[in-house]
């Protein structure tokens, strides 16, 4: 049913099938969104969507570094919902891990570029296409940062430089959506507790080049910060939020 006559809004989810997307999409269903899950493998993203009960809910297998596949994903959303309020642009690599930053394999690094970056411009662009041309127009666009958007782990160097590039993507999204009331803004998250972050508990470098067991948070208090920043009118918008776990080591010496 178009959303139209239901009411309900509309959030596009990249990299849906687990970690912060899944919890972010169980957070806009219980909150009483719409939602188009997006992610590389079809089985994971029905796991979500069973997980959100009697929410309508549309999985596309995407691969964001496609841009034919990320165009097929916004034209069903188009066709099944008739518009779209919010993506949160999700989808994200680290890369190899621990790889010194003279050993980085071209490849490895352009894979990182590909998802982290083009991966996220491709469908912020394709986002930004349908909430201009849609009646009524505007929408919201929330791109998944990082604290290394801030500061880098020890190699890491692809996965900051595009966590870094994120913020430049955010900003110019922001001073390009004004005329159309689209809002754009960045969420950099610190040691969530994901698949993606289980050496955190285990220990990682650290920049003294100690290894340290750090603290992580649960994935819904990320997900509740999204649901705020997703439900904001567009005349208000959190340009950029940090949400971490308390006593990782990020402000001041660690």
């Amino acid at each position: 049913m178009n959303t139209e006559q239901t009411g309900r809004k509309v959030a596009v989810v990249t990299g849906a099938g687990s970690g912060i997307g899944r919890a972010v999409a169980l957070a806009l269903a219980s909150a009483g969104w719409s939602l188009a899950l997006a992610g590389r493998r079809a089985e994971p993203l029905a796991e979500t969507a069973a997980a959100a009960g009697d929410t309508e809910a549309l999985c596309v297998t995407t691969d964001v570094t496609d841009a034919d596949e990320v165009g097929a994903l916004f034209t069903a959303v188009r066709e099944r919902f008739g518009r779209l309020d919010l993506l949160f642009n999700n989808a994200g690599t680290f890369g190899p891990g621990g790889v010194p930053l003279e050993d980085l394999a071209v490849a490895d690094w352009r894979a990182v570029v590909e998802v982290n970056l083009t991966g996220a411009f491709l469908c912020a662009q394709a986002a930004y296409r349908q909430m201009k041309e849609q009646d009524p127009q505007g929408g919201r666009i929330i791109n998944n940062g990082s604290i290394s958007a801030h500061a880098p782990r020890p190699h890491s160097i692809a996965y900051t430089a595009t966590k870094h590039a994120v913020t430049g993507l955010t900003k110019s999204l922001s001073l390009d959506g004004r005329p159309y009331r689209i809002a754009c803004g960045q969420i950099d998250i610190g040691n969530a507790a994901t698949e993606m972050t289980e050496r955190m508990r285990t220990g990682i470098l650290q920049a003294n080049g100690e290894t340290a067991v750090e603290p992580v948070m649960a994935a819904a208090d990320v997900a509740r910060t999204v649901v705020h920043m997703a439900e904001l009118p567009l005349e208000a918008n959190v340009q950029f939020a940090t949400v971490m776990a308390t006593n990782m080591p990020y402000v001041g010496r660690g």
